[in-house]
């Protein structure tokens, strides 16, 4: 299992992170996602440090903070060292009845973070990750209270999740003009058949030197190889119970059959190889993983061992590619003779050197 560094910190993650969002679900949407109690939970938890993982991901929504409970209680038991795992979870979502248990206030994220601490049994979250865009907050009012939670020791990085790119890039000028942390990393949807991120955020992240995690890795199982044009999956699971991301299912089936060859000839899965695609993106700092069974997590660590060749990066590239946009398409034709001009200029500066 390799490790990456986090954004622009000294930090360092696995290259796959372990999701719980299948921990506690008991009933509703996250009983479809997942209804795994604390001792299947414990196992694939203590599978995944096994396997070298070094980083968790949870959320205080995720089966009403189940899952935070089952993810601390874990780790607890399994006496997993605390300076040895790196434990994410998010605030946004609502969490009580009430106007002021929802969004990025002040108010709530203090009282989100102390939820949070107390449910994980810790006394320090490593990355703490606003879950959504709030509309009704400033953002210098959210960066603050964030701010003010690494200040006092509760929280030691702070990341985003499902903002667009020009929010976030408004946020990272906020934090350097006021001298606030910043957001150090970005989880978000990204997978083969899904490259919406490349148009703006890939870009902006590259720039600003803000990591990616990325969340549904396998198009909420579309591209588990489980699925295609012929097959629907198996009854119950779960595209047919809980249908997202929402996906173009042509290109996603395109992305499979071109897949499936790879896969068949080096006797993985289609979901390794989908795996394998986001670990060979630069930009990707660690991918979320999450299993029901111990064989679906074994499944997705193998995928850390699976190369794909430049003409399979091709291959894949040509089929899941995304349609030309303004002003991407504008940007291409005029920028056409500088990006050759400057790349005659490395290749002579490397000729003298």
């Amino acid at each position: 299992m390799r490790t990456k560094p986090f954004g622009r910190t000294g930090l360092f993650v696995s290259e796959l992170c372990l999701g719980t969002m299948t921990f506690g679900g008991s009933g509703g949407m996250w009983g479809q996602i997942g209804d795994l109690q604390q001792a299947d939970a414990e196992r694939l938890v203590g599978q995944a440090i096994d396997a070298g993982i070094n980083f968790i991901d949870t959320a205080d929504v995720y089966a009403g903070g189940v899952s935070e409970q089952i993810t601390g209680q874990a780790l607890k038991n399994l006496k997993v060292p605390r300076e040895s795992v790196v434990v994410a979870t998010k605030v946004f979502g609502e969490t009580a009845p009430g106007a002021n248990t929802r969004g990025l206030s002040r108010n709530h994220i203090l009282d989100g973070v102390k939820a949070s601490l107390k449910r994980l049994q810790l006394d320090h979250v490593d990355l703490y990750q606003v879950h959504g865009f709030d509309p009704a907050t400033p953002i210098e009012e959210t960066l603050r209270a964030l701010d003010q939670l690494v200040r006092h020791g509760h929280v030691r990085y702070i990341g985003v999740s499902n903002w667009a790119a020009w929010q976030i890039t408004k946020a990272l000028g906020i934090s350097e003009r006021l001298g606030l942390s910043r957001f150090e990393s970005l989880q978000a949807y990204y997978t083969v058949a899904g490259r919406d991120l490349e148009r703006e955020i890939v870009p902006m992240l590259a720039s600003e030197g803000v990591g990616l995690m990325v969340w549904s890795p396998l198009a909420g199982g579309l591209l588990s190889g489980k699925y295609g044009r012929e097959q629907q999956g198996e009854k119950g699971s779960r595209r047919t119970t809980f249908d997202f991301p929402p996906v173009d299912r042509d290109r996603a089936y395109d992305c499979i059959d071109a897949m499936r060859p790879m896969a068949e000839a080096r006797g993985v899965s289609v979901a390794q190889i989908a795996l394998a695609w986001l670990l060979h993106q630069p930009q990707v700092t660690s991918v979320i993983v999450g299993a029901k069974r111990p064989e679906q997590l074994a499944d997705n660590l193998a995928a850390t061992q699976v190369g794909l060749s430049a003409d399979d990066l091709l291959a894949i590239d040509a089929v899941s590619q995304l349609p030309a946009e303004y002003p991407g398409w504008m940007f291409e034709r005029q920028g056409e003779y500088r990006r050759r001009q400057l790349a005659e200029a490395v290749r002579s500066a490397a000729d003298k050197g």
